[in-house]
């Protein structure tokens, strides 16, 4: 089996739904120990008008804040939705941008303003403009299962967007479930229709757990090939553009099932349980994930 990677994503799409405000220090300490873990790569926030989105106000200085306390091999990401965001980052010094398309209109408009033609062009030139400047960058499709407001997408729209990518030279690529519709078996199937446009793309997920679906449409995708896998810690988030948000897969509860199938040993379960706690107490409710309340099965030897 290919490796794993862990992107956390809870700083930003966990907390772009929360009412109340995180302080800045709050959420370097945070950042801090989920870098710490083993972790791949560490979702800062996104560079937009904090009047859309108040609790990512201070992505500009969460990433000067985090130099020097985040280990080496980490890679600090964020994402950007339009060409003034791109400019932010690079003044931030992102590693890693990520932008993306949605696959349904109706989101679309109400998320970027554009149809999907119109976004998919600027998607392309501003990901070749972070190219160019040396960026990681990472484009993804949203709603690629499913729509709140529109219903079952169309396999070619989701493939067409994915071929516009490739034909541009962008070969790192997610799939969003925005609206948590997909099921394992379509994850497998719109997958296994991505290698066949390229087999040698780099394939990212991201799913929510709206319905419940979520550790079994990650597992599904690592079937498929999916080698880079976004989750959340305590299982927050949603996007606030959809019509009934959902929280992503929980990271620890997605850490906890690699464990138990042998995966990724080296990541540290305690302390991802350990902030997934701490965000709970925060918010002073119960988070959406279930290993920070149960606890973990400890792993055994197998008996003679």
């Amino acid at each position: 089996m290919q490796r794993i990677v862990l992107h956390e994503v809870g700083m930003r799409d966990g907390l772009q739904m929360e009412s109340a405000t995180v302080p800045l220090e709050t959420k370097v300490q945070w950042l801090e120990s989920l870098a710490g873990t083993g972790l791949d790569v560490i979702q800062v926030g996104s560079f937009v008008h904090p009047t859309r989105v108040p609790q990512m106000a201070d992505t500009d200085r969460l990433f000067p804040a985090l130099a020097g306390r985040v280990p080496q091999g980490v890679t600090l990401s964020a994402l950007v939705l339009n060409e003034k965001g791109l400019e932010r980052g690079f003044a931030c010094g992102v590693q890693m941008v990520c932008m993306g398309v949605s696959a349904s209109e109706t989101h679309s408009m109400k998320n970027t303003g554009m149809n999907i033609a119109e976004a998919t062009t600027r998607i392309i030139a501003m990901a070749k403009t972070a190219t160019d400047s040396g960026a990681k960058v990472q484009v993804s499709v949203q709603s690629a299962f499913g729509c709140g407001y529109e219903g079952p997408v169309p396999q070619e729209r989701v493939l067409g967007i994915v071929r516009r990518y490739v034909d541009a030279g962008l070969r790192n690529i997610s799939l969003a479930d925005t609206a948590g519709h997909a099921t394992p078996d379509q994850v497998e199937r719109l997958y296994e229709s991505l290698h066949a446009i390229d087999d040698g793309l780099e394939l990212a997920c991201h799913f929510h757990n709206t319905y419940g679906m979520a550790i079994a449409n990650c597992y599904a995708a690592m079937k498929a090939g999916v080698q880079s896998f976004e989750s959340s810690v305590a299982g927050l988030g949603g996007c606030p553009f959809t019509k009934i948000a959902g929280g992503n897969v929980s990271t620890e509860d997605l850490v906890h099932m690699l464990h138990r199938m042998g995966l990724r040993m080296e990541v540290s379960l305690d302390p991802l349980i350990g902030v997934a706690r701490q965000i709970a107490e925060f918010f002073a409710r119960e988070m959406p994930g279930t290993i920070y309340r149960t606890g973990p099965i400890a792993r055994q030897p197998l008996q003679a």
